[in-house]
């Protein structure tokens, strides 16, 4: 598996880019080449293209930001590894706004470096499939239109059932797509049929609300797509039965904004992406990961972030292993209306909740 991937090195300290190459060549199998400056790594970069970079953020010829964003620039895809002298809180936020996947610190963990290159090619090879589905669904599209073109001038029976057919490859990307995010609440046997039953939650208030049928239908898919953005999560911070780490925070944070950028591609989701990017925003602007607040976030958004909070709290966790009672889950949203959930959305919340 590892001769398939190829690794950049760009790090203006040889004798580290030496150690590493041999490590990662010899004991990983990796096919790794090396730059000692940052616009030579930029070029060679995109004259061979990488799968995996590994870079130096501190480089003297280039500021670690520009350099990071002009390796994103040519391939958004990429896995990019960023060697830092010491972790930083802002430093850490900068980099994973960039589009950094995650961070090794001095003096260099090797057993870290061969576990992120990993996950990161897990990751790559996900995004990169996923990709090539997306890019032949759209292009057998455009075909389909046009085909719809020609042939609907004849026939209109022909019309209908390539209708039927593009319908066919929606619902079976939609089933493919639901199946992975079922597939990431089995990674952790707390939260099987979570995203399940958050839907069900919501279906519910939503109705309460009187919202229209397409809108329901919507909110129903953002709920069992949810957590897809946690498959770029660690398995152990996923089920950790203690506190998590102000860098393990962040990357459970990440997960709204990376499920957002999974699902751009597909057009016909367009009304779901934003839901699922704002399911974690909090009424009063201290969520994540925009800080909107009111009326900036959808009502789809807020409706999902309750139902969402109450299933979690029903349900035992890693780190809570004996759930919330009906009552104290009721109690928390309504003692946390006005400041992390909707007062209407809790308002209606609390007239059907006797039903769930």
């Amino acid at each position: 598996m590892a001769e398939s991937f190829r690794i950049l090195l760009i790090n203006n300290d040889e004798m580290i880019s030496g150690y590493l190459r041999e490590k990662l060549t010899i004991n990983g199998g990796y096919s790794v080449s090396c730059e000692s400056n940052s616009q030579a790594g930029i070029e060679t970069f995109r004259r061979d293209g990488f799968d995996i970079a590994i870079i130096k953020f501190a480089m003297p010829d280039m500021d670690g930001a520009s350099f990071l964003r002009s390796l994103k620039a040519i391939d958004p895809d990429c896995i990019v590894i960023v060697l830092i002298e010491e972790a930083n809180p802002h430093l850490l936020k900068e980099i994973y706004k960039l589009g950094g996947y995650d961070f090794i610190s001095q003096p260099i963990n090797l057993e870290k470096l061969f576990f992120l290159i990993k996950k990161g090619m897990d990751l790559r090879t996900l995004t990169v499939a996923h990709r090539k589905l997306v890019n032949g669904l759209q292009e057998h599209n455009v075909s389909l239109q046009k085909q719809n073109t020609l042939l609907a001038r004849r026939i209109e029976e022909s019309t209908k059932n390539l209708t039927k057919l593009y319908e066919d490859l929606r619902q079976t990307y939609m089933r493919t797509i639901k199946v992975l995010a079922q597939t990431i609440d089995a990674r952790d046997h707390y939260t099987h049929s979570h995203s399940e039953n958050v839907a069900k939650y919501a279906v519910s208030i939503a109705e309460e609300l009187r919202l229209p049928a397409a809108e329901i239908e919507l909110l129903r898919d953002a709920c069992e797509l949810h957590d897809l953005g946690k498959i770029g999560v660690e398995d152990s911070i996923l089920s950790k039965p203690t506190s998590l780490t102000s860098q393990e925070w962040e990357q459970i944070k990440r997960h709204p904004q990376t499920a957002a950028h999974i699902l751009e591609p597909l057009t016909f989701l367009d009304g779901v992406i934003d839901l699922v990017k704002q399911h974690h925003e909090h009424y009063d602007g201290s969520g994540y990961p925009e800080g909107r607040k009111r009326d900036d976030i959808l009502l789809g958004a807020r409706i999902i972030h309750v139902a969402d909070a109450y299933e979690a709290m029903r349900s035992p966790r890693s780190y809570r292993p004996v759930p919330f009672s009906k009552e104290e889950a009721t109690q928390e949203i309504k003692k946390n209306s006005g400041t992390q959930f909707d007062p209407k959305v809790v308002e209606a919340f609390l007239r059907i909740v006797d039903k769930l």
